[in-house]
This record gives structure tokens, C-alpha cells and sequence, in this order.
């Protein structure tokens, strides 16, 4: 398998900790020394190991920023 290479160029944001001190994250990272894309994923506390997670490009997020706004929270049974 081939090596995956990142940098996490800026740490953006914690939304919430698991029970063994991984955290899920947002940043801002270079995969593989591409241009940077918002990422969100379970970290571990030495950024070494990953879970999965998901990369958006700019016009991703502001997408997905206008969608979360737009949500009447009150309406939704989570």
C-alpha cells in the first residue's frame, strides 16, 4: 500500500472528544502535497493516526455550511 502523505497546514476546530482521547476534528490539510481541502476526521491526540473521515474542496463547505444553515433544528428528531 502505497505511503499517504498529509499536512495539517491549520487545526480549524474540535465538534467532540471519543472515550479514548481521539478527537473529531476540522482542518485545513494537504494530502499526498495536493492543494488544501477542509477535513474532518477522528484524530488521535499526536495527529499520527487517523479514522476515516471526509475532504471538502472550498466550494464543498460553503455548500454544506448553507445547507446546515438553512436546517430548522427544532424540526428534526435526533
Amino acid at each position: 500500500m502505497a505511503e499517504i502523505k498529509y499536512e495539517i497546514l491549520r487545526e480549524l476546530g474540535i465538534i467532540s472528544y471519543g472515550t479514548k482521547g481521539w478527537a473529531k476534528e476540522v482542518n485545513l490539510v494537504s494530502w499526498n502535497e495536493r492543494k488544501p481541502k477542509i477535513d474532518i476526521r477522528d484524530w488521535d491526540e499526536t495527529h499520527e493516526k487517523m479514522g476515516k473521515g471526509i475532504t471538502l474542496s472550498k466550494e464543498e463547505a460553503l455548500e454544506l455550511k448553507n445547507i446546515l444553515n438553512k436546517i430548522n433544528w427544532d424540526e428534526l428528531e435526533m
